[in-house]
């Protein structure tokens, strides 16, 4: 699915990707790339990237390559990427890749500007329910300088620089927020029963279910206007439903509100309309 061009090391058990390298590699003797003159800055990427059971997401990036003059970015077998890891960089839990490597465009003879994806298939596997919050980004670059991708006679030709720390984004569980007011019409002054839902996606089982034990808002808008004002927090119970009541004065729209957590992005339901009689 994710390319990596992966070069068998020529002593040791090193192992290098075009496309995910581990951290740290030695330098100095035929068995072992050099370290490329390179170094990456300016990364931008999504805030949050919002992945829910089935459909691939796809996350653009960019960031600015700077390079030594001895480094070639037009070259075949150059490639550079951005990435994202979860946990320590050095002993990452997960790793999460392009389908491609980045497109890198010379803004001058030494920098470059590179843009491309990181692609999630929460269908494949891709990630895990405990995986949802904050991920670091990473930046890559190796120069094959005219070695054998797949098996490099002299790695000592082989060019690889990475860096961690180059930012962060929030990897989140899809979030659904349902809402129904009723009863309708009611009468003026009458009581309103509020019911929805608050369910997010599961990576593991590719299925929706309730989001337990969190505070969410109760809004209303009234009709001609375009403004919601919060009436009341209530909370999920154990399967992420919602039940309230509240009193009917105004035409109007009803919804529910919920703010968002670092694993589970915010989401508010479309109004209810209800008519008050």
């Amino acid at each position: 699915m994710r390319i990596r061009a992966t070069v068998a090391a020529v002593s040791g058990a090193l192992a290098l990707s075009a496309l995910a390298v581990p951290a740290a590699h030695a330098t100095g003797d035929s068995g072992t790339p050099y370290t490329l003159n390179a170094s990456f800055s300016n990364v931008t990427i999504a805030k949050a990237i919002k992945v829910g059971t089935t459909n691939e997401v796809s996350a653009s990036y960019s960031y600015t390559l700077t390079h030594g003059s001895d480094v070639n970015i037009a070259a075949s077998d150059f490639y550079s990427d951005a990435y994202l890891y979860k946990g320590s960089y050095d002993t990452p839990t997960a790793e999460l890749y392009g389908d491609n490597p980045a497109t890198c465009t010379a803004t001058s003879a030494t920098t470059a500007t590179c843009k491309g994806t990181v692609d999630i298939y929460p269908a494949d596997g891709d990630l895990k329910n405990a995986w949802a919050g904050s991920w670091g980004v990473a930046a890559e670059a190796v120069a094959f300088n005219g070695q054998n991708q797949d098996n490099p006679a002299d790695m000592s030709k082989v060019g690889y620089k990475d860096q961690s720390g180059l930012g962060s984004t929030l990897v989140q569980r899809y979030s659904q927020l349902t809402v129904n007011a009723g009863p309708e019409p009611v009468g003026k002054g009458k009581t309103l029963t509020v019911t929805g839902k608050l369910s997010r996606a599961n990576w593991e089982d590719h299925a929706y279910h309730g989001y337990a034990s969190q505070p969410v808002k109760l809004q209303f808008r009234k009709s001609g206007t375009t403004t919601y004002t919060t009436v009341k927090t209530v909370s999920t119970d154990s399967y992420g439903n919602l039940k309230t009541t509240t009193t009917a004065n105004y035409d109007g729209y009803w919804r529910f509100s919920f703010a968002g957590t670092s694993t589970t992005p915010s989401v508010s339901a479309a109004g209810d309309y209800v008519d008050v009689q």
